[in-house]
């Protein structure tokens, strides 16, 4: 069978390694149509031959997009184009979808009652990030320079600092393929900030949300009077045949794709394509809350779902899991109609984002410190993400990808309140799965191992594993 010829344009002055050139534009030959669904590749030899680039550059794209699920490989028959469905259903006229909706961590529990930590247990929780002390230079530069800058007259922009906004359009063009402007990025007090503007303004109705999931949104929903409705969950990703199902008006599915929130799956090429064909087809908002898609570790992190549909898809970014959940920052990528409404609104109540906070985060994202800080906890969220499933897996089915700063593992109810118990007298207070939960009743562990250090974890793991192993014989 022959295999078309790949018409790829590579930039060997780029500072985007040929890697991620490679596959963002064999991505977007997919998106387009011009490679369709069963279309054979060229054979890694054949395609580097054809460009002139290293048969590796070309093996790590392939993978990026096989673990994407944009790619399928057969073995001893080649590359293919996965079933994902077609994109063309979903474009339309810029800024059609805001036309119509624009309308002018889940704390721990005490499961036995006392631990010899006294009433203040380490908690595995799934928020809190490595701090990499050789970085603290970078931290103390940026406060400095806070400190020299100028004082503003009056109070700040309620869609944030111009150059910040610019600095953010820059940050997550090159970083999670999302190409915007300034004026489409707001600055917020993080992702659950964020989602509370965009509530403030989308026309009243229900939001649809993964189950398990992230249960600040869904309290944030509820605060704002809204009503959940919880959408199930299988391996890749949010059910959007159950969501086509349900006949509420919903005006927004608020979804976590990059590393689902908790179980630590990836929404695949196909499910992505089919969840915006169905908020096309409702009218409806896609929120993705893309809250530690830079840490994954098998591949690069998957481009965001904004980059699929900028019109359709309300992009929700957080400094918290990489510089400091104390630090209150995040950022909101969406229409100008909606950025503008958000910031009126945010105006009239004196809800400014703090002018120190956002000239400090500029100044960590120009110096690069950022960077520096996602890539260290990276590579340690790599090596704890190994300790834990070896630890864990002879116990019960790990269900989380390689990726983020916690580990989800399947085991029986039972199991649970029993290892968690035990945890809790030894001073760890590990989440269970079902605290994630509103209707599903999956049971399970949730391992967040970003926030301790690794004397704590070899601990914890060691309690939980002795638990383990006497209770299931």
């Amino acid at each position: 069978m022959a295999h078309p010829v790949l018409p790829l344009s590579l930039d060997r002055s780029s500072d985007l390694p040929l890697v991620l050139q490679v596959a963002n534009q064999t991505r977007e030959l997919v998106h387009t149509g011009s490679l369709r669904p069963g279309d054979r590749l060229p054979s890694i030899r054949a395609l580097a031959a054809d460009v002139g680039i290293a048969r590796a550059v070309v093996e790590h794209a392939y993978d990026q997009l096989i673990a994407e699920g944009w790619l399928t490989a057969r073995r001893g028959a080649g590359t293919y184009v996965a079933q994902v469905g077609r994109l063309a259903v979903l474009t339309g006229a810029r800024g059609s979808p805001t036309t119509a909706t624009v309308n002018a961590g889940t704390g721990g529990s005490d499961p036995s009652g006392s631990n010899k930590a006294g009433s203040d247990p380490v908690r595995l929780d799934t928020g809190s990030p490595w701090m990499d002390p050789r970085h603290d230079a970078g931290w103390r530069r940026a406060w400095r320079e806070v400190s020299a800058a100028h004082i503003p007259r009056g109070y700040p922009d309620p869609a944030g600092l111009p150059e910040l906004r610019a600095e953010l359009a820059a940050y997550v063009s090159r970083t999670r393929g999302v190409s915007c402007t300034a004026e489409e990025v707001i600055v917020t007090g993080g992702t659950t900030h964020g989602f509370g503007l965009l509530l403030d303004v989308l026309t009243r109705g229900p939001i649809a949300i993964e189950d398990p999931g992230y249960r600040a949104a869904a309290a944030v929903t509820e605060q704002a009077g809204r009503a959940v409705i919880d959408v199930p969950l299988d391996s890749d990703g949010l059910d959007v045949r159950a969501l086509r199902s349900n006949r509420a008006d919903i005006r927004a599915v608020y979804v976590t794709p990059a590393h689902q929130h908790p179980l630590g799956i990836t929404m695949s090429a196909g499910r992505r394509i089919a969840l915006l064909a169905e908020a096309t087809r409702r009218g409806a908002m896609v929120v993705e809350d893309d809250y530690d898609s830079e840490f994954r570790y098998d591949v690069a992190p998957m481009p965001a779902l904004a980059a699929l549909d900028r019109d359709r898809v309300i992009y929700l970014g957080s400094a918290s899991k990489s510089v400091h959940p104390g630090l209150r920052i995040g950022w909101l990528i969406g229409p100008v109609d909606l950025v503008v409404a958000m910031s009126a609104r945010r105006a009239t109540r004196h809800d400014y984002p703090p002018w120190p906070l956002q000239r400090a985060f500029l100044s960590m994202l120009r110096e690069g410190h950022l960077d520096k800080l996602v890539r260290s906890a990276r590579r340690v969220y790599a090596g704890r993400s190994h300790v834990v499933a070896h630890a864990l897996s002879p116990y019960g089915k790990i269900i989380s990808r390689p990726a983020g700063m916690y580990l989800t593992v399947a085991l029986p109810g039972r199991l649970v309140e029993a290892v968690r118990t035990e945890s809790w007298r030894a001073g760890f207070d590990v989440p269970s799965l079902a605290e994630y939960s509103r209707t599903c009743g999956m049971t399970g562990l949730v391992i967040g191992f970003g926030g301790l250090t690794d004397e704590e974890l070899s601990r914890a793991l060691d309690v939980m594993t002795t638990a383990l192993a006497r209770l299931s014989g």
